[in-house]
């Protein structure tokens, strides 16, 4: 399955869950109004900001092709991108009915779960996620953010180590790993994990990682809380 990063999906409490987007669906068509084109177009408007002609785009493919559960699962993500969580939530039950093995939808749903406030319900899904895909690495450093949320710190650092067996997104990873610590407590291994995310992130801001960038100046901020408090050689 190919999956890839999408759209950050919304952020709840500081803590940003992540999104994605699959192109598994096999084109019937090429050309200025093939599938391809359409998708290429939808992801791009997208990335800009342009929800409504993403929508449309996505609503067009959905014509063509009724039992795609990957066009439901992304046109879901952009409505809740934008804001409109009662369409995405019916978008993500839709792919979910028409393949119930799809691990991105169930994450994307516990995503928006996660960000409705309902975390049990959270975890079930990226529990389903995993389950189905268990080298989702989104999902599990959204589960561990959803734990951590929920206070249960030494079940969230299980998490983000698990992630990090997979060798993806490990800034991201130390960074949330980081951010456990610190609210737990244990500052030795905050600062350490904090400054390892700082060697994987962007250090200027750039249109290919903005999310990147701005994880990196959120760490800066949460380390100068500490090491004033708690200075290190």
């Amino acid at each position: 399955m190919n999956i890839q990063p999408f759209l950050a999906a919304g952020e709840q409490q500081n803590n940003c869950y992540h999104s994605v987007v699959n192109n598994t669906f096999p084109d019937q068509e090429n050309g200025a109004n093939g599938d391809s084109y359409l998708r290429s177009c939808a992801l791009s408007a997208a990335q800009q900001g342009n929800y409504t002609e993403a929508i449309a785009l996505l609503t067009e493919l959905i014509k063509r092709h009724p039992h795609n559960a990957v066009d439901y699962n992304n046109r879901g993500l952009i409505y809740f991108q934008s804001g409109e969580l009662h369409k995405a939530l019916r978008d993500y039950n839709k792919a979910l009915q028409l393949n119930p093995h799809l691990a991105s939808a169930y994450n994307n749903r516990a995503n928006y779960y996660a960000a409705c406030g309902e975390l049990m319900a959270a975890l079930a899904d990226y529990d389903c996620a995993i389950d189905f895909h268990p080298g989702h690495v989104r999902a599990w450093i959204n589960r561990g953010i959803t734990l951590r949320d929920l206070g249960q710190y030494d079940q969230a650092i299980e998490n983000f180590d698990n992630a990090l067996l997979f060798g993806q997104l490990e800034g991201h990873i130390w960074a949330e790993r980081a951010r456990t610590y610190h609210i737990w407590g244990d500052w030795n291994c905050a600062i350490a994990d904090y400054r390892r995310a700082l060697t994987q992130l962007p250090v200027l801001a750039n249109k290919k990682d903005v999310p990147g960038y701005r994880l990196r100046l959120q760490i800066e901020n949460w380390l100068s809380e500490l090491l004033p408090a708690h200075p290190m050689k």
